[in-house]
């Protein structure tokens, strides 16, 4: 879209007028101390969390209603219960009560979710506008999932759609895909943690090789439709890690997690944190290891996370925070067909290897301007390895010849800065909310491929002397800039109705300068032609992207929502300048642009359930994916590049019925029932490519559903999941039968349970379960390269046991 264009789009938005609403705020204190108490959530009795109390015991939102029913609710005191008659300007103080007894963890639970249905994200939170996007988040802490080891299928199994690879160990890397788009290492989403980026590049390597220790989570905020106009430009939206905030009523505060489990899984979690005057802290250490279910799977993971802030005052906050993941991991290969019918678990790589270094460091300021202004200042930096090593070829079933290995390294380095401000205002006496935010973002990044060492063991030398007639041989470097301005503006046109226009202007220029080798050899080895290729390359692009987003809300516990946002994805000149055997890059790809929508109905029903059902749409222009390609000499190779444009579009539903109200059990009980459903149809509309136009899209599973039913009984919990995902293929020509690489064939329809028990008695809880209980034999993965290439199989019956104490 041209800039006058967007310019005339928003001009006619514009006319829309904003209703107004009443402020609401106060402090909240310790009835006994009168010293404030922070991170208080404050409920409408009805609609469900509006906010929480910060650092000194502040909080604020606003409304449009005349009345509310107010509930103060913290775990360490009693909740309070008040009626508010709302004007223009509202200010309520409140004092609660310390708690005289232990409660079981189901009570605190009750407590926390009888009234209440967790809500999605609010239209405004921070410095971020939400309106009209669909948002989920997923309460990492109140989960049953397998922490330890990130187990993705559990903890987000309530997140409409999802498609997530599930064969890594421990969760050391996340896959998640969804709505046809590849899972590897969640390359589709823009991902963060406390809002900032975490990825190896957003643009030219966008993949996420870091993964946050689940158990250091308090949440993960998911936002797809719009949310390109904020986070980026990807087709997915965005993923948000949430860390967990220090304790703000203690001084200290220790959790200690060990866990062990199959196949020789060892973990250990230790956080710290506390609050003492202005100055507030978190720090978690994570240790895993274990063999991995496969031979040759062995894996050693260290991960470290330090948060440290500061409180000027009520209006002034500056917060720093460091992290840091170094893991090894032993790979066992892919596999074709043929080797996973015959043993799945089976694995012919003994030298294959993967390490990962990765530091980020962040440094947040916070500021209130005024009662209607707020602006955040992050800046965001990365220092960070790839190293892959191993013998592959395109024939995996071959026996590694224990020669030289072929080595990958990949260095990244980075650093940006995002600013926004908020600002709540008037126009023609009613009020608005409007966003304008900036990022810079520069990277300058390395890849080289040769000749690894012949040995066994994770030596990651370069052995480019020793062997100078390896074949895939490369050196390049990756300078790319990216400067971005984005704003979002939420009308009401009606006390019922919004709307969010927005905008996004992105420059991006990515480079590529270096070289790879041309080396042919006769049958004896003997070099026969040997050559370097100057491979320079300089893209350079500006675009404006827009988005508007629709929110219709009768009444608090119901809103129907809509959205439509355009997309747009760089081609990663990394992925070009790497030599893979296992399949071939077309020289003339280039980036994929398209748009999404979202239409939708969510809300809850009396508390007896909560739902959100919807429909959407995806819609490609020039979709990167696979394709088998024949070659005059007869040959047929796997080729990557843009196959076409495609279309996809579906149903996404969930809903989350509370049988304890349905049944009137008493509070000493909890029962939850979930199902999370998704129907997709896809279709290639348009392609250059022989044999693709109608087939469908790679990574859509027609159906994908997660159920499961969880219950309480005081301090005993319990949970049974249930998920089935079917037939899905991996190229655009929807092959079937498999190539001898193992990359290109249909991943078959698979079905897994899960099973997870807890048990709480004062300082001390005891988690325990199995997942894959029914012990299928499935895979979820066709790696292109490491871990493979091919098959990636998925992990057995498996058992785990956790012991929590705390502090």
């Amino acid at each position: 879209m041209k800039l006058k264009d967007f310019s005339v789009f928003i001009m006619c938005l514009i006319g829309f007028s904003a209703l107004s609403q009443n402020t609401v705020s106060g402090i909240v204190t310790n009835a006994r101390t009168q010293q404030p108490v922070a991170d208080v959530d404050v409920y409408d009795k009805v609609s469900g969390l509006l906010t929480r109390t910060d650092a000194s015991g502040l909080y604020e939102f606003t409304t449009t209603k005349s009345n509310l029913t107010l509930v103060f609710f913290s775990y360490e005191f009693e909740a309070k219960e008040l009626q508010l008659k709302v004007s223009s300007s509202t200010t309520l103080n409140v004092s609660i009560d310390e708690l005289g007894i232990a409660l079981t963890e189901v009570e605190v639970t009750a407590r926390k979710t009888k009234v209440f249905e967790l809500s999605r994200l609010k239209d405004v939170e921070g410095t971020s506008i939400f309106a009209g996007k669909k948002t989920e988040v997923v309460l990492v802490e109140q989960s049953m999932a397998n922490l330890a080891s990130n187990n993705a299928r559990q903890i987000y199994s309530q997140v409409a759609g999802l498609n997530i690879y599930q064969n890594d160990d421990a969760g050391l890397q996340l896959n998640v895909g969804g709505r046809g788009l590849d899972p590897n290492r969640t390359a589709n989403f823009n991902t963060r943690q406390n809002g900032y980026d975490i990825s190896a590049d957003v643009l030219g390597y966008p993949e996420s090789y870091y993964t946050p220790a689940a158990e250091g989570l308090s949440e993960i905020q998911i936002i797809r439709g719009a949310a390109s106009l904020q986070y980026g430009t990807q087709f997915g939206g965005l993923i948000n890690f949430k860390m967990k905030s220090p304790n703000p009523n203690k001084p200290f505060e220790l959790i200690t997690r060990n866990t062990l489990g199959s196949f020789g899984l060892y973990t250990n979690f230790t956080s710290i944190s506390g609050t003492k005057n202005k100055w507030s802290y978190y720090t978690f250490f994570n240790y895993k290891k274990g063999d991995g279910f496969r031979p040759n799977s062995e894996f050693e993971s260290k991960n470290v996370y330090a948060h440290i802030g500061y409180q000027f005052n009520e209006n002034t906050s500056l917060t720093g925070e460091l992290s840091y993941m170094r893991y090894l991991a032993q790979q066992g290969g892919g596999l074709t067909d043929q080797m996973f019918d015959n043993d799945p678990y089976q694995s012919n790589r003994s030298r294959n290897w993967f390490q990962v270094d990765w530091l980020l460091y962040n440094l947040k300021f916070e500021h209130k301007f005024t009662e209607n202004t707020n602006f955040s200042f992050n800046a965001f930096g990365l220092n960070a390895s790839r190293y892959a090593l191993g013998f592959r070829t395109n024939r995996v079933d071959q026996i590694d010849p224990m020669t030289e290995r072929d080595l990958i390294k990949g260095d990244f380095k980075n650093y940006g800065f995002e600013a926004r401000v908020l600002s709540k205002y008037e126009v023609f006496d009613k009020a608005s909310t409007f966003l304008l935010g900036t990022k810079f973002y520069r990277a300058n990044n390395a890849e080289q491929q040769g000749p690894g060492s012949d040995g066994i063991g994770p030596d990651f030398g370069m052995k480019s002397e020793r062997y100078p007639n390896y074949a895939n041989q490369s050196n390049f470097d990756f300078p790319n800039l990216n400067v971005a301005v984005f704003g979002e503006n939420i009308f009401y046109a009606t006390d019922q109705f919004s709307i969010t226009p927005g905008f996004r202007f992105e420059y991006i220029k990515t480079q590529s300068e270096g070289f790879y080798k041309r080396i042919n050899t006769d049958a004896a080895g003997n070099v026969i032609f040997e050559e370097s290729v100057e491979d320079n390359r300089d893209f350079e692009r500006s675009f404006v992207l827009l988005g508007l987003g629709l929110s219709y809300k009768p009444n608090t516990a119901f809103e129907v929502y809509g959205n439509l946002s355009q997309n747009y994805r760089s081609v990663t000149y990394s992925d070009i300048n790497i030599n893979n055997p296992a399949f071939a890059v077309n020289p003339n790809i280039t980036d994929e642009k398209g748009f999404t929508t979202d239409v939708g109905i969510r809300g809850n029903f009396k508390n007896l359930v909560s739902y959100d059902l919807g429909v959407f749409g995806l819609f490609y222009n020039g979709r990167i994916g696979f394709v088998q390609k024949g070659l005059p000499d007869g040959r047929v190779i796997s080729e990557r590049g843009n196959v076409g444009d495609a279309v996809l579009y579906g149903v996404e539903s969930l809903f989350d019925f509370n049988l304890k109200k349905v049944l009137e059990l008493n509070n000493e009980f909890s029962l939850n029932y979930f199902i999370n459903s998704s129907f997709i149809h896809s279709e290639y509309t348009a392609s250059e490519q022989s044999n693709v136009k109608g087939n469908q899209v790679e990574f859509v599973p027609d159906v994908n559903i997660k159920t499961g039913l969880k219950f309480g009984y005081r301090n005993f919990m319990a949970n049974v999941q249930y998920t089935y995902l079917s037939q899905q293929f991996t190229d655009a020509t929807n092959s079937q039968s498999a190539n001898i690489s193992g990359i290109i064939g249909e991943i078959p329809s698979y079905d897994i349970m899960d099973v997870s028990l807890s048990y709480a008695y004062k300082r001390f809880k005891l988690e325990t379960g199995i997942n894959n209980i029914l012990d299928n034999a499935y895979f979820t993965r066709r790696a292109t390269g490491y871990p493979g290439p091919g098959i990636i199989p998925s992990a057995p019956r498996n058992w785990y046991m956790t012991l929590q104490i705390k502090i």
